[in-house]
């Protein structure tokens, strides 16, 4: 690593009020292998902390830092959602996942996350694969989502597509009174792992899918498979899907994309999808209830790649798994009546249900640390 972005990884004096609200931070520095890696522990009141690793070419540490404090805050809620026994936690490396990998640099992040001697789980995540963590399990046994070859469940993107499906027939039932895909209109953004498999059960169902993606190839594959199938499908640019005359959206690619420029163009009934941290602020929740717009939270959607790589831990068993994954239909059922209730909005509503979970679980002696876990704050 260059010298400047040596300097950048230096702490700054008030580098404890930058993590509040985090039990652990752990910048890891290899100058042999090159990597450079935050791992953030955020609550462990249900159990070890659980989260992927992700690689980019962040501008900066502190970038890298924000991005990590935010993912694993949200690994929380979303264990606690799922009804998981694993607290939060996620990691970053920095870095190009197209030039700067290698044996070396993902053996010795192992390393690091072995010296954790159990507080923090691992595996792939934007911009890293099972193959990257095969490496990484050389040198520590906390890895999971590995390669069914080696002991693992394989590839996460099956449960998270099929939890997505879940969630898309609750809301079909909230909204129409019948949880049927056909004869509805979906906006799919993003062809990705999870995005691809998901629009191809659309299509089979007999939707009428609107996609978008930036890369071409994967435009023109859902292109052929379409016309397999013999199924209605548009494309559209990645400006316009936001504009869509469809049913529900679909974002199953990057966070932030509900916003004040994207919300004031939407024109669907629901919004369900598979990308984490769609909300580009909290306030976006309200804004989308109040235009009228169903939103399913991102972290209870998208929790069946989560589902699977816990129970990974278990010993594999996609059965198991394809049980635990249905319960994104119940949940998501509970959540937007209990917001009708309360008359708040689908986020606030999801929240107080993990908080309780939480709560709950922290007058408990916590059998992950043998200790009383501090105290759960309601996020404002």
């Amino acid at each position: 690593m260059n010298q400047q972005l040596m300097k950048k990884t230096q702490v700054e004096p008030d580098m404890f009020q930058k993590i509040a609200g985090h039990e652990q931070v752990v910048f890891c520095n290899d100058p042999a292998s090159g990597l450079q890696a935050i791992i953030a522990i955020h609550n462990t009141t249900l159990g070890p902390a659980l989260g992927g690793t992700r690689m980019y070419p962040y501008a900066s540490v502190d970038e890298a830092l924000e991005d990590v404090l935010r993912l694993s805050e949200g690994m929380t809620y979303k264990c606690a959602a799922a009804d998981l026994d694993f607290g939060g936690g996620k990691a970053v490396i920095i870095g190009d996942p197209k030039k700067d990998k290698s044996s070396a640099l993902f053996r010795a992040f192992g390393q690091y996350v072995d010296s954790l001697n159990g507080r923090f789980y691992t595996g792939t995540d934007m911009g890293t694969t099972m193959d990257d963590f095969v490496q990484a399990t050389k040198e520590t046994n906390f890895i999971n989502g590995i390669p069914e070859a080696y002991g693992g469940s394989g590839d996460s993107s099956v449960p998270t597509a099929q939890g997505v499906i879940y969630g898309l027939k609750a809301t079909n039932q909230f909204l129409f009174g019948n949880e049927t895909l056909a004869d509805r209109t979906y906006a799919v953004q993003g062809l990705g792992k999870v995005g691809f498999k998901l629009t191809e059960q659309l299509l089979q169902a007999g939707a009428h899918v609107i996609v978008t993606d930036i890369h071409e190839e994967a435009i023109t594959a859902i292109e052929a498979r379409a016309a397999e199938l013999g199924a209605p499908l548009t494309t559209v640019s990645a400006e316009e899907i936001y504009q869509s005359d469809a049913d529900i959206f679909v974002p199953c690619a990057l966070g932030g994309i509900l916003n004040d420029h994207t919300i004031s163009q939407l024109r669907v009934k629901a919004v369900v999808g598979s990308a984490n941290n769609q909300l580009q602020d909290r306030r976006h929740a309200k804004d989308l209830h109040d235009k009228g717009i169903l939103y399913a939270p991102d972290y209870i959607v998208n929790a069946g790649g989560l589902i699977q790589v816990a129970d990974e831990l278990y010993g594999p068993n996609k059965e198991r798994v394809l049980l635990k994954t249905k319960t994104i239909y119940r949940t998501l059922l509970e959540i937007y009546e209990q917001a009708n209730l309360d008359v708040i909005t689908t986020l606030e509503a999801a929240d107080r249900k993990c908080q309780k979970r939480l709560e709950q679980q922290r007058h408990r002696n916590n059998f992950y640390t043998r200790t009383r876990s501090p105290k759960w704050e309601v996020k404002e």
